[in-house]
């Protein structure tokens, strides 16, 4: 898997995140909405199935008056294959 360019975080000169206790470590967040709890985990399962990630969280969210109130969050990291 290729890294896309336009996928990288401008880390500052100088930072440095080395220590493995307060290490920083990028994470994605994919957003799930659906009608039902249910459904949003069908849409994160499916997208899940197909892609080389290590979920590292999750959340719920429920928003009042939207036709997909119920949202699961997914926290993930890429898994990339080691040099």
């Amino acid at each position: 898997m290729a890294i896309d360019p336009g996928f990288c975080l401008d880390v500052p000169e100088g930072f440095d995140d080395s220590e493995d206790e307060t290490g920083v470590h990028p994470i994605a967040r994919k957003l799930f909405p659906a009608s039902t709890a249910a459904g949003a985990f069908e849409k994160a399962h499916a997208w899940l199935r197909e892609q080389d990630v290590r979920v590292a969280d999750v959340s719920w969210s429920y928003l009042h008056g939207e036709d997909e109130p119920h949202t699961l969050s997914v926290y993930f990291i890429f898994e990339l294959e080691e040099d």
